[in-house]
This record gives C-alpha cells, structure tokens and sequence, in this order.
C-alpha cells in the first residue's frame, strides 16, 4: 500500500517537474551532485543510490517514475522500494543477559543488528542517539515499569512510531492490556515460542517500513515545496515566516495540536502547486493579461491535487486549496465567502499578505510593519479579509513585527525541519 500511494505521488509530481526545478529540489534536499558514469545519482531513494541496476534507458519505458532526464534516463520509484536490503535495528531492553542472549539466538537467521540495554534510561539514551526499528522490551525492568517505558517512547515525536514487542512470564490478562493500552504494539507471553517471536517480529517490521516509506514522502514534497519557493529569490524564507506566522496566530486562538500542525505544514506546502506555473508568468516582470492570470490560479487546485495521494497531509489540503478565497466571495477557486472559507485558509491568508507587503518583490520594494499593518486593516473594512482574524494578527505584532517562535513553543515545527535535514544526509549515505 505504501508503495502504491508513493508512485501515485511520484507519477502525479513527475507531470511538473522541469530539469531546472530538480536543481532546486536537489539543493532544497541537501544533496550533492556527484555522478557515477554521467548519470545523476542526486534524488534517488536511500535503497537505490548505491545501485546503477535502477537506471533504465530510454527504450525501457516505465510508469511512476519520479525523475527523467533530458535524455530519457530515469530511475523507477517503486523499484526502490520493494527492492530495500536494510539491516534493521533491534533494541533489546531486559535486565537478564541470558535473556537478550536467548532473544538474539531466536533471530540470529535474519539479517538484524542488535543492540541491548539492561535499565530504561540506558535504553532511551540510546534511541535518543541511535535509529532504532523496533523494541523489544521486558515487562518488568529496572528504574521503570515496562508499561512507563513504552508511554515514554510513545510520547516522545522522535520514537513514538517505533513499534515495541512486549514480553513476559508473569501470568495474567489484566497485564496484557495494561501493555496494550500503554502503548506496546505487541505482546507475548514466556515461554516464547522462536517462529511465532520471528513472525511477529517481522510483521511489526514491515508496518515499520511502510510507515518509513510515507514518511519519505512525506519529506520529498516539502523538499519540493522548498524548490518552488527557491526559484525566487525575493521568497526566500517565506514559507518558513508564514509556518511560524500562523501557528502563532493558531496558539493565540487555541486551536489543537493537530490543527497547529496543519498549519506549519501548510506554510511550506500552500504554493507547491505554483510548481505547475510557467516562469514567464511566475516570474514576469510585466501585469499580467487575463488568460496568465488563469493559469497562475489554477495553482491552488494544482497544489491540492499533488497533496491529495498523501493521506497524512488531509488536514493541509483545506489551505492549499482556499488560502486565495475572499471574505466577500470574489476570490479564487470556489469563491467561497465568509466562514464558509476554512478557518486555517483564513489564517494562512492573512499572515500571507502581511509577509507579501513586508519583503522586496521584483515589482516593489519592502513595506516598513506599519504600512503592511495598515494595508490589511483596510482590506478587511473593505470587506475582503477576515476582520476578526485581522484584529487578532494586529494584535499580536502591535508591539513589534513577528518573531519566529521557540522551539520549546513549538517542537513539532523543529521535526518538519529536521526532517528535511535527514533527507539529504540519508540519500548521501
């Protein structure tokens, strides 16, 4: 499943994407731009970056693929995929050596790096540093039960989707469900039985590995939207200030941690589908006619349906669809008016505009905190801003301009960045 939702993505995004914007992609991403036998390896997925059996010519035509070259060569996305040889890494938490050694001998026929640790801070040490795959973990260990442990790892944003195996030789289904519920994905009673241990150490790897593949992906568009923002000069940083703009417009009104989050993710992703946007009429120096001014809004629509394939981003599709509607209806693509706009398109609409006003353009110079302030004031009298909204972004830069939040305010913002970072380290592995 994971595979086909990627190629699906990888198809839809292939449509878009020019020789000079996977430059951009590559930059965005990290990635160098080393060549083996004159063919690019810059974009590949981590399982194909080593292989040259993965490049095809022209005359092996294929579908999904994300990339291909002027020449025709390109590389096939669900290859990459279905062909990974990764050692997983297993975390072994049990105060008793015998036992870790007992677990290791279980699976010594796959092809697994293990690593142990006798206390719970021993082991959460070693997931802070190290990537681990999967957990398997005793019920009762030192410094903390293993119910705490799981919780722990489970509430933190860096291991929560690491799957855990929970095991023990006390008796009883009242412990089972106090594993289950505090977060252990598996749960098994001694004596283990060695197939079954293998078999659902392998199941809870593969739920791992697809839920790794999405997250790839993931992490691919919001590297192309940084791409699509880097073909301008004068929006470099934007969608980073309107990422931290409007979670703090968000925190101010109370919103969920769900909903702040859609819109961090919404500040990189709102303009991806400018992607589909020639530069003539992305970057031209002139008014544009009527017909461009056609196609440059298309973009929202574009955006959304470039999104769409990735069910974890269902949230961000209201922005991207709905951050150029107008309060009074007269904007863009289904002219919605009033609170039939989505609350997060209002909010990313409003921080958009302020931090138009703000920053040099081709076609104008930066307007001083004051004038942009102003400016949106007036739309919103005129009718076409949210006026509570408008109040509230007033509000919070009355004393000085917007300021990026802290990452204790906001940590989740720290992942999506992070993220971005480890896919260009990981592709150059």
């Amino acid at each position: 499943m994971a595979a086909h939702n990627i190629a699906n993505l990888a198809a839809t995004l292939a449509a878009n994407l020019s020789k000079s914007e996977r430059t951009e992609l590559e930059k965005a991403g990290g990635q160098d731009s080393a060549t083996d036998n004159g063919i690019s390896k810059v974009g590949l997925p981590i399982a194909q970056r080593d292989s040259a059996k993965h490049i095809s010519s022209p005359s092996e035509p294929r579908t999904g693929d994300l990339f291909q070259t002027a020449g025709g060569l390109s590389f096939h996305w669900e290859d990459g995929l279905a062909g990974q040889d990764k050692t997983c890494t297993i975390l072994i938490v049990d105060s008793l050596e015998i036992n870790r050694r007992l677990l290791k001998a279980m699976l010594k026929s796959s092809n697994y790096r293990f690593m142990e640790a006798k206390r719970a801070t021993e082991a959460l040490a070693i997931m802070e540093a190290e990537k681990v795959d999967l957990v398997i973990l005793d019920l009762m260990i030192p410094e903390m039960s293993g119910p705490e442990f799981c919780r722990r790892v489970k509430n933190n944003r860096k291991t929560k989707l690491v799957p855990i195996l929970m095991l023990t030789s006390v008796q009883g289904v009242e412990n089972e469900v106090q594993g289950i519920d505090s977060g252990a994905d598996e749960y098994l009673t001694k004596p283990l039985h060695p197939a079954v241990v293998r078999a659902r150490i392998r199941a809870m790897l593969r739920n791992k590995a697809a839920v790794d593949s999405l997250e790839e992906a993931e992490t691919i568009l919001f590297a192309l939207a940084q791409a699509v923002e880097s073909r301008d000069q004068y929006t470099a940083g934007h969608c980073e200030r309107l990422a931290n703009y409007s979670v703090a417009m968000g925190m101010a009104l109370g919103l969920s941690r769900t909903e702040l989050l859609a819109l961090y993710r919404g500040g990189f992703l709102h303009d991806i589908g400018k992607i589909s946007i020639p530069d003539r009429i992305l970057h031209g120096l002139t008014e544009l006619t009527e017909e461009e001014w056609a196609i440059m809004r298309t973009h929202t629509i574009e955006g959304e349906r470039i999104c769409k394939p990735m069910k974890s981003l269902a949230p961000v599709l209201p922005i991207i669809r709905s951050h150029h509607e107008r309060w009074d209806g007269k904007g863009y693509p289904d002219k919605l008016a009033g609170e039939e706009i989505p609350l997060l398109a209002r909010i990313m609409q409003t921080v958009d505009i302020y931090d138009a006003l703000t920053t040099a353009r081709t076609y104008k110079p930066a307007m001083p905190h004051d004038e942009a302030v102003r400016i949106l004031l007036n739309e919103a009298a005129n009718g076409w801003r949210d006026p509570d909204l408008v109040s509230l972004f007033v509000s919070l830069s009355s004393s000085e301009p917007m300021v990026e939040l802290r990452s204790a305010e906001w940590p989740e913002g720290d992942g999506v960045k992070t993220s971005l970072q480890n896919m260009g380290r990981e592709v150059n592995k």
